[in-house]
């Protein structure tokens, strides 16, 4: 591949940056320690109105119809300053996407314009549950058809914007006779649907801005035209998305893992020690070359997978090499910055904590890492026979 940005793509990640900086990263620390969703939620309608809500989505959609490497390289902006944010931005384009792909023309229009444009602040992928995280096919939540509508009855965990999305993606068994995997159905659940319950909200280590709940379904009817895609085909769709989600992941690793060592670096050159500054040591030197180097990487691993994706070739493999790679890259990154800045990294005085804290969920949502080397291992053996 051609390893420039086009010049749209240069606009994209100049807007995503500046937006940032501007927007995203004043704020950041304090919706970490205290919260404030109406801030939260006001800059993800910006977002929306900048068109990063729909960055692969059709122009008659509401989308801004730039594709996938206009995406990455806004995710990675955007990271940098606030990674709540960030993967609000990954779902939300995701779900924009999977609309797009499986839904009939009425749910594109009825769903699409609606997250792109920023009416409903968010849309949320209603897959993993207790018993069925890495392995989906395992789920057991029901939709049983009744009457001209279906029933919908279990519980999902983990739901990114579960509490302000106007649109739910939900995954449900309709063939309990069927094969592992064979009798699972997607549907289109809209917010505030008799049955459909908000759950507990989850308190997690990092990304704490962005809000993850439990779904329960008690006896939730939703119309016969919920239903999205062909019945029982649900468990192709949802594999085939997750690998997409799974580039916006990684761009949001790589935006973290950037954030953090350029904060570290900079602070190396103002630190002495020894009489001295730090950045004149060579163990911090190794530090700084081994981390940008990983996540250069990273970079390039995510531009080829997000390419091939938008030139219509095939990309899981490449899109789990990218995904693992980015975000262990990250983790790494991470924690180099916060040893670089010693005991001052392990304090809130500085963001490199936070960041360390952000990134750890990285190697586990969108496909644990260690899926992630099923994955490409099975697609390597695959074409060795």
């Amino acid at each position: 591949m051609y390893l420039e940005l086009t010049e749209e793509q240069k606009l994209i990640q100049e807007t995503a940056r500046d937006f940032a900086r501007a927007e995203l990263e004043p704020v950041a620390a304090r919706l970490d320690r205290e919260g404030d969703r109406p801030a939260f939620l006001n800059n993800l309608r910006k977002l929306a109105e900048l068109g990063f809500m729909g960055l692969n989505v059709k122009e008659e959609y509401c989308g801004a119809a730039a594709g996938t490497v206009a995406f990455s390289v806004a995710m990675t902006e955007i990271a940098r300053a606030c990674a709540s944010t960030a993967v609000t931005v990954s779902v939300n384009n995701m779900i924009c996407e999977v609309i797009q792909a499986v839904g009939s023309e009425e749910q594109k229009q009825a769903c699409i314009p609606r997250i792109c444009s920023g009416e409903f602040a968010a849309g949320s992928f209603a897959l993993t549950e207790t018993g069925a995280g890495s392995d989906p096919a395992g789920m057991t939540t029901t939709a049983v058809q009744d009457g001209d509508g279906w029933l919908l009855n279990g519980s999902k965990i983990f739901i990114t914007s579960a509490p302000y999305a106007g649109v739910f993606v939900v995954w449900a068994v309709t063939d309990r006779s069927a094969p592992k995997g064979k009798g699972i159905s997607c549907f289109l659940v809209e917010q505030g649907v008799p049955g459909l319950i908000i759950g507990k909200q989850e308190e997690k280590m990092g990304q704490h801005a962005s809000a993850t709940n439990e779904l329960i379904f008690d006896n939730c009817r939703i119309p016969k035209n919920a239903l999205m895609g062909k019945l029982n085909d649900g468990f192709r769709i949802a594999v085939g998305e997750l690998a997409g989600g799974r580039i916006g992941i990684g761009s949001l690793g790589l935006g973290l893992g950037l954030a953090a060592m350029d904060f570290a670096t900079r602070y190396a050159t103002e630190r002495s020690q020894f009489g001295q500054k730090i950045s004149d040591f060579q163990a911090i030197q190794w530090m700084i070359a081994d981390a940008y180097t990983e996540l250069e990487a990273a970079r390039l691993l995510l531009m080829n997978a997000a390419f091939r994706k938008e030139t219509g070739k095939s990309f899981a493999k490449e899109a789990s090499m990218a995904k693992m790679y980015a975000t262990e890259a990250a983790n790494k990154a991470c924690y180099k910055a916060v040893q670089m800045l010693g005991g001052y990294g392990y304090t809130k005085d500085f963001p490199v904590e936070r960041y360390a804290r952000d990134a750890r969920i990285t190697s586990i949502y969108e496909g644990t890492n260690e899926i992630q080397r099923l994955i490409i291992s099975r697609e390597i053996l695959k074409n060795l026979i």
